[in-house]
């Protein structure tokens, strides 16, 4: 299959075809409810920013698996590492036992994140026990036990990322009481508000009337949010933030689990600001489609005894090995292609702003960019409905995309994808705008 380049999209029959509809109803006769399928791909195998379905037909994917597949779908060098691995050693469990792709991963995890003081990690499976390792160390390291979050943040489902998650009601609804102690202030929007100013003031006000600066253990923040809208901050939200935290002596928890790992042209998000992370939460990205997460923080923080926390699979040896296959990928020129592709994305799909009055803003870093659709751009008021029909209409004609926010587009391919595909994506996309004005 890598081998052939027949044009993409190639779509050969009705969507969903008929192996995809048996498929379909098969899965919804035995899996959750609490999925959310967008549209009816069933998806059989990939190549790069491609995805062919289980009647053959070939979409254009710009979602990645969500921001997983960073090198793209089965990028062979990291398939062959997998396979390699796997004649070899499947599991052993990293936190009662030693083996070399653990250690090589968290050497370089160590060397690559920000910041030049000495290092440690832990290796989970997924970027939610990421964000509930980086909450347990933060607490145990500060003796503290307040956290402040921001609204719409999306940090993952278990309890402790939940309690921190203000993304949709709908993900927290009837899961109460979450954890204690997690506090909600707003986000900064370029294009909607609230300003930096109007942000920090809210903190303050959490200080001054609620809990003291002295209690609370952790700012949890990302860089981009990413389920929250593609929203970039401004330039000097960060690096006020950091210094607000380090002069309250609060962890300063980075969520990188989607904007890490080269997508925004640049390793880690946070490095577009200058400002090093206490603790580092990755996932996603990091292993091109194999489960696995991390927390990165300085060796003085992570001082945990041992037993405080654990994992069966987190750093199991054939996603270690996929992983660090893939920052070899990414260092040898697929993040220098988010930066160099995402900037002609950005401005392709600006372009689209002076044909289609539904398009508010586009925005983003690397191959992470939104379109946030509105219903009159004067007001601003928010098209959630347009929003998904646009998504629906760009499935129909080959193109793999999803949302984000209440309204937003959000385009994320792989890294590996370049200006032709983002030409035929853009192409589609704007097609289909003609069908929602």
């Amino acid at each position: 299959m890598p081998n052939d380049r027949s044009p993409v999209p190639r779509l050969v029959t009705s969507l969903p075809g008929p192996k995809a509809k048996a498929l379909i109803d098969g899965d919804e006769r035995y899996t959750s409810p609490s999925y959310t399928r967008p549209y009816p791909l069933a998806a059989h195998r990939g190549f790069g920013a491609v995805i062919e379905d289980v009647d053959g037909n070939r979409f254009l994917d710009f979602t990645a698996g969500i921001a997983v597949c960073s090198t793209g779908h089965c990028h062979p060098e990291v398939v062959a590492a997998i396979k390699t691995q796997a004649d070899t050693l499947l599991h052993m469990s990293g936190t009662d036992f030693y083996y070399a792709p653990q250690r090589d991963l968290a050497q370089k995890l160590a060397e690559i994140t920000p910041g030049s003081d000495a290092k440690r990690v832990f290796l989970t499976n997924s970027g939610a026990e990421s964000v509930e390792a980086a909450f347990k160390l933060a607490r145990f390291h500060t003796g503290r036990k307040h956290v402040i979050a921001f609204s719409g943040a999306f940090h993952g489902r278990t309890m402790g990322a939940l309690s921190l998650t203000s993304s949709k009601a709908v993900q927290r609804a009837g899961f109460g009481p979450l954890i204690p102690g997690v506090r909600h202030v707003d986000f900064p929007n370029p294009w909607r508000g609230p300003s930096v100013d109007d942000c920090l003031r809210q903190i303050e006000k959490i200080f001054h009337h609620i809990v003291p600066a002295n209690e609370v253990a952790a700012f949890f923040v990302e860089p981009i949010q990413g389920e929250g809208g593609y929203i970039v901050p401004p330039p000097d939200f960060h690096p006020r933030l950091k210094k607000l935290a380090e002069h309250h002596g609060i962890c300063y928890a980075v969520d990188e689990i989607q904007a890490g790992m080269g997508r925004t042209g640049r390793l880690f998000a946070i490095e577009h600001w200058n400002v090093v992370p206490d603790i580092v939460c990755l996932a996603k990205g990091l292993a091109s489609g194999m489960p696995l997460g991390a927390i990165v923080a300085r060796a003085d923080l992570m001082d945990w005894p041992p037993g405080s926390h654990g994992t069966t699979f987190g750093g199991n040896p054939l996603c270690c090995v996929a992983a660090l296959e893939t920052i070899r990928l990414l260092e040898g020129g697929l993040v220098a292609n988010a930066a160099r592709t995402g900037d002609y994305l950005r401005k392709r799909l600006a372009e689209l702003t002076d044909r289609f009055e539904v398009i508010g803003d586009v925005r983003g870093l690397g191959l992470m960019v939104g379109v946030e659709l509105v219903r009159d751009r004067a007001s601003k008021e928010p098209a959630p409905l347009q929003r998904d029909r646009l998504i629906e209409h760009c499935f129909r004609k080959g193109l793999l995309l999803l949302g984000c926010g209440e309204n937003t587009v959000r385009f994320c391919p792989p890294l590996v994808v370049g200006e032709m595909e983002i030409d035929t994506a853009v192409s589609i996309f704007a097609d289909a705008l003609t069908q929602i004005q």
